[in-house]
Parts: C-alpha cells; structure tokens; sequence
C-alpha cells in the first residue's frame, strides 16, 4: 500500500511572514491574489476555498456556510476584519457572478484546481516547500505553538471530525463565539508577521548600501 504523504507547509514564523510578503507583491490577478490571501486566513480545504460561493456568505452573522469535503458536514468559517476587506474589494470583480473565484476561462465554473498552487510556484515556492493544502498545516501548528489556542477549536476550525468527551460527533456551531476570536486574533497575527517580515528586508537593504560604501 502507498504510505500517505503530508503535503509541503511552512510553519516557521519568519517563513510565513515572507511568504505573506511575497502575496502581497504578487503580480498575477485580483481573483487569484485574493484566493492566496485567503487561503492564509481561512484555512479550508483548497476544494472548499475554489467551490465557494457569494451566497455561501452570511452577512449578518459575518460568517462563510459551508459543506465541508471530507466530513460532508455543515461548516462555519467566521470571517475576520481583513478578509471581509479583501471580499468586499473582489465583489465588483466576480460579485455578479456564482462563484467568487471562478474560472479564468468562464464564470460558469469555479477557479483551476492548479490556479493557487501555480501562482505559488511563481513565487518561488515549489511542491516540497508549500502547497495549497499547506495553509492548513501552517495555521494548525502556528495557532498551536505560537498563539497558544486550544486544539479542539482549531481541528474544529478546520472542520475535522471532532467529538467531545460524551462522544458527541462535529457540532458546526460548536465553539463558534471562540473560534470567531481565534480567527481574528490569526489574522491580526499573520499580519504582525507580515510587517516583521517586511522589516527585516529593508533593514537588509540598508546594510547592503552602506556595505557598497
């Protein structure tokens, strides 16, 4: 039998601090842009983040409902300052549309299966050092190590199959009030490592220029 393999992620802080950076400067288009900065703070699948759509967004309880993949269960994705920034400039782009990311060849269907993980290889990230799926990995040990969150809320946050000391099965609602914060408090923190990140090359830069001298 083929021995599982898991899938590239960094999990460094410094690491995703520039590959943050790195979305930032991205060149490639706002569709896809938006789907790698997204992929950062929800955390979902790759499938799940592809096959959303602008009804999937409830806007009064500012929270993306979902299927998710594996489980085939009802999911919750509470949406946090900045991605709500980042929909609310991608809606005049593909907010006519079923699909917030749909397909460069027709909004009839959703984005390439291959779109997030290309523009990542043009980044200079290759298969072995991050994926699509790895934005999961990432969140799942820095929110861990890093921020301290409990476990349950993040494996339920990345809508795995969870049950709690009864033996209750996945609650979608479950943790919910604590996850919204969760998810708030990563974003805020991939945006504090983000600016760390920028920090550190301009003080490379420096020291490069008096090092000409």
């Amino acid at each position: 039998p083929a021995k599982p393999q898991h899938l590239a992620a960094l999990t460094s802080p410094k690491d995703v601090g520039r590959l943050l950076v790195a979305i930032d400067e991205f060149q490639g288009t706002a569709v896809v842009k938006a789907a790698l900065k997204l992929s950062a703070l929800f955390f979902c699948r790759p499938g799940e983040l592809r096959h959303l759509k602008w009804n999937n967004i409830n806007h009064d309880e500012k929270h993306i409902e979902l299927v998710a993949e594996k489980t085939h269960q009802q999911h919750i994705i509470p949406i946090c300052s900045q991605a709500l920034a980042i929909l609310k400039n991608l809606h005049p782009i593909t907010g006519s549309g079923e699909y917030i990311f749909p397909s460069a060849r027709g909004r009839s269907r959703c984005m390439s299966e291959n779109a997030v993980r290309v523009a990542l290889r043009t980044m200079g990230y290759e298969n072995g050092t991050m994926t699509p799926h790895g934005f999961r990995a990432m969140a799942r040990t820095l929110l861990d190590e890093a921020l301290n969150f409990r476990i349950e809320w993040i494996e339920q946050q990345l809508a795995h199959t969870v049950k709690d000391a009864n033996g209750r099965a996945y609650n979608r609602t479950k943790h919910l009030a604590q996850r919204t914060k969760m998810m708030q408090k990563w974003a805020d923190y991939l945006d504090e490592l983000k600016v760390q990140a920028s920090a550190s090359n301009v003080i490379t830069a420096k020291f490069g220029i008096k090092e000409s001298f």
